[in-house]
Parts: structure tokens; sequence; C-alpha cells
């Protein structure tokens, strides 16, 4: 697809993290305008089916088939139902079908090479759609929501592995891999029946891939290293502590699908993990998506370490029961997401004015990314 047609799906995208974050701080109580009464209600559904499904399909549908484009297009127009009325059954039905196309996709690479990385993207793809259709059959955010959290993790890990920062070391690397999956998979499963011991499952699949990433990803060896590298190896290695946490609390007492331990347990790992991530491999998608060679500066640290120490704080409020906190955190939260998409911006407009002109983007783009230090 041109990259004159890439730029208006990437930007459904970011409207809907940035209306999504606007969501989120009112549902924390932050008494902002309501352009539209239903956003915070969609908060879940903008930020992970609206924002990150649509960015992560669409990073799939540069390199893959042409028919591999339906899914950001579907994902893109969930969005926008999502943006402009409130969360309705149409807007699942879309999510379902990039969910559905992306899975296919998957299946169309396993065909060709079977690997662990393709699976474990295939098994992430497929949670995201049975979501979907938890949300349709139950009209509940919530009860999709651990789905689509495994959407993520999954994707994340399948996506380490695919970018060969996983290190081969001994026989018992596969086995341990695959219990790790094994135990979300379970975990999420066990949940549609007994609730409170599918949940504790989770957290040990969380625990479990947590470990494993910690010991196998080469972020242990290059976090010695210098500039780039090291920003990156940083990202991994905190996104992977959070991880642990959120498996951890996912057995502390308590099965609510609202409250503040319900909080502190979905954004140990949506923003802990996920935006940690997020924040790493940015520079590698970016670059390939808008065909840039963005200038890598070290200021990226603020907005890294803002997330991180927001994120304590937000837990302390959750955990101490103390709302004010908890409020401040999560603001903070999102204030740091904003701070790392403006440095992006701007990296990106250095890197034209040091190299103008449209690059090409090829697979190797899209897997090792264009970024420079400054």
């Amino acid at each position: 697809m041109p990259l004159r047609m890439r730029f208006p799906l990437m930007l459904i995208g970011i409207l809907a993290l940035l209306v999504g974050l606007w969501a989120g701080w009112i549902r924390m109580g932050w008494a902002f305008p309501r352009p539209n009464p239903a956003w915070p209600g969609a908060h879940g559904a903008l930020m992970i089916s609206g924002f990150l499904g649509t960015l992560i399909t669409l990073e799939r549908a540069i390199v893959g088939p042409r028919w591999v484009w339906g899914a950001p297009i579907l994902a893109a127009l969930g969005s926008l139902t999502l943006l402009l009325m409130p969360p309705t059954n149409g807007s699942a039905v879309l999510f379902l079908g990039s969910a559905l196309v992306l899975a296919a996709l998957f299946v169309h690479a396993a065909r060709r090479r079977m690997d662990p990385a393709i699976l474990v993207l295939g098994f992430g793809a497929m949670a995201w759609g049975i979501g979907q259709l938890i949300w349709l059959g139950s009209d509940s955010l919530a009860k999709a929501t651990p789905w689509w959290t495994a959407f993520l993790v999954l994707t994340i890990v399948g996506e380490r592995l695919e970018l060969a920062r996983v290190i081969p070391r001994g026989r018992g690397m596969i086995g341990s891999f695959w219990a790790g999956v094994g135990l979300v998979l379970f975990g999420l499963i066990l949940s549609l029946f007994l609730p409170a011991w599918g949940q504790r499952v989770l957290g040990l699949g969380w625990l479990a891939l947590a470990a494993w990433l910690a010991h196998y990803d080469i972020a242990r060896r290059t976090v010695r290293q210098h500039g780039l590298v090291r920003y990156l190896a940083l990202c991994m290695l905190a996104g992977y502590l959070w991880l642990g946490i959120g498996g951890g609390l996912e057995w502390l007492p308590g099965e609510a699908t609202a409250g503040p331990l319900y909080d502190a347990r979905l954004h140990a790992v949506l923003i802990g993990f996920v935006f940690s991530m997020i924040f790493g491999h940015a520079l590698i998608i970016f670059p390939a998506v808008l065909r840039v060679n963005p200038v890598f500066s070290s200021t990226l640290y603020l907005p890294l370490v803002l997330l991180h120490l927001s994120l304590v704080v937000r837990l302390i409020g959750d955990l101490g029961g103390i709302f004010e906190v908890r409020r401040w955190g999560g603001l903070l939260n999102g204030v740091a997401i904003l701070l790392f998409l403006t440095l992006i911006l701007r990296g990106i407009r250095a890197g034209r004015k040091a190299s103008p002109g449209p690059l090409a983007a090829s697979s190797e783009d899209l897997r090792l990314g264009g970024w420079t230090d400054r």
C-alpha cells in the first residue's frame, strides 16, 4: 500500500490513543470536558483494540500479503465507531474481523514455516478475536479485557522471538517457554468457568513468561552498551519486571472486575509491561511504517522514567486505598505517554531534515528499524 495510505490508518490509531488517555483520566475522577459522554466507557477498547490493534495490524500488513491490509482497515473502522458513538456490537464485529484476518496471516505463515514465534503470534491474534466474541456475547468490556491483554502480551513475546532478540540456552528453553504460554491460555479458558482460579493461573503465566524473557532475552547483555541499544534494553528489562509484578498481583485476594486492586493488576501489565515495550519497539516500527530515519536522543529517558515512577505512585494509591494518589499516578501515566509521542515526532522531524525525501521500507527495515544516535 502506498505511503500516503498508511498515514490515515496510523493517525486513526493515534487519535484512539489520545481519546483513550482522556477517557481514562475522566474515569479516574478528573473533571475534564466530555465531548462524547460514551468515551469513558470505551477507554479499554480504545486503548487496546483501537490504538494497539490498529498499529499491530498495520505493522503486519506492511510486510504481509496484500489481503492482510483488511486487518488494519477493519481495526481503524472499529476505532472510528468508538470515537463517534458509544461502544456497540458493530465495533466488536469490526475488531473481530480484523483479528480473524490477523490470525489467518499467521496460519498462512505457519504453513510455510512452523516456528514458536509464528505460533504464539497466532495464539495472540486468536485471543484478541475471542475477546471480541466475549464482548458481543456478554456486552461486558471487563470480561473481554483479560483476552485482549493476552493478545498484547503474546504478540510482544512472539515479536521478541521473531526479532531474534532471544538467546538459545540449554534444553529447557523451549519447554519453559511453552509452559508459560500454556499457563496463559489455560488461565484464560479456566476464567470462563472459575474466574478466581483462572485469574491465578493467568498470573502464573505472566510470572513464567516474565522470568523466561528476563533469562533468555539479549537485553541482559545489551544493557551494558550505550546510546540507543542501552535504551532499548532498559525498556525491555523494566517491562519484564512489571509483567512479573502483574502476575503476582493476580494472587492477592479479590476477584472483582472493577476497583483499586483490579486497576493495579491490569495496569501493571498494560502500562508497566506493554507501554514499556512500546517505548522500545516504537523505535523499530515507526521508521519502517513512515519510511523515515528518526534521530535518537537521550531525552527519551524522561518519559520512560516518568512512566515507571508514576505507575509506582498509581499502585501505591491502588493498594493503599489512597484515591488522590492513585488519581495523580494515572494522570502522570498519560503525561509520560504524551511526552514520549512528542519526542518521537521530534525525532522523525529531525530525521527528515537530515535525510530529506521518502525512504524505501523493506521487511528488514521493519525488523531492525532505521534509528541513529544523536
